[in-house]
């Protein structure tokens, strides 16, 4: 058993590509934490396998800020969106998706999946590390907000990209015999989406281009759930390397 870090922030995102919400802690699922992108837009005339809009097509989408979460639900939703004009519409208004369907020059409709939508994975790691160390190649002190991670660690080591080698490997989260794991099933790569600013949705392509040569691209890590439970802020966090048998 090696001693990783701690958490420093755990972060669910609701609607998918919008702003995220700092929660102090989340009850890890099968599916994700509770609350986790269980709502997209829909591209409704795109019949491909992935129609969800996403921050890659709409930048802007990043500025509308999910509210009125109620963190004592087993599985938090928000009940309105605060817009970038500061303008508060429920999440299921006609007002909100019309405003982004003509943001985005096509018709959307909002949908809700149980069990939630993701890209690679229902949990997604990053350390401190590794963003100060693509920061400080770009000249810059990245919000940590650019790379969408569930949790962030802070880890002992201050090396970057020091997750590639949890690959294979089970994370385990707090001190009880019964505490949540995710088992470490591949690497992070990244999109676009990495060179938004999210207080603006400004492009700087320095970002992505310095994970590239960095690190192939990679930025972080994806995981499957394989043991339930809460986590919290400032739970220790442990790397179990042999594959486990606790689901």
């Amino acid at each position: 058993m090696i001693q990783v870090g701690v958490v420093r922030e755990i972060v669910r995102y609701p609607v998918k590509s919008m702003a995220g919400t700092v929660t102090e802690s989340a009850f890890l699922g099968w599916h994700g934490l509770a609350g986790d992108r269980r709502f997209a837009f829909r591209r409704v005339n795109d019949n491909g396998g992935f129609p969800w809009l996403s921050a890659s097509r709409l930048p802007d989408l990043l500025l509308y800020q999910p509210g009125g979460l109620d963190e004592s639900a087993s599985d938090p939703v928000p009940t309105h969106i605060r817009t970038p004009a500061g303008s508060h519409l429920e999440l299921q208004s006609v007002e909100l998706q019309a405003e982004l369907s003509q943001r985005f020059g096509s018709e959307l409709e909002l949908m809700k999946l149980k069990h939630g939508i993701f890209d690679e994975a229902e949990i997604s790691v990053i350390s401190l590390a590794t963003i100060a160390g693509i920061g400080r190649e770009v000249g810059l002190e990245l919000d940590r907000r650019r790379f969408r991670a569930n949790i962030v660690l802070e880890t002992e080591s201050r090396d970057p990209f020091l997750e590639d080698g949890w690959l294979g490997g089970t994370l385990l989260f707090g001190d009880s015999d019964a505490r949540p794991a995710v088992n470490v099933t591949m690497c992070d790569e990244r999109c676009a989406m990495l060179n938004l600013d999210p207080e603006t949705a400004q492009k700087d392509a320095r970002i992505m281009k310095t994970a590239v040569r960095l690190n192939q691209n990679n930025a972080g890590v994806y995981g499957t759930v394989v043991r339930t439970g809460t986590i919290r802020v400032g739970d220790r966090v442990s790397l179990l390397l042999e594959p486990p048998a606790i689901r």
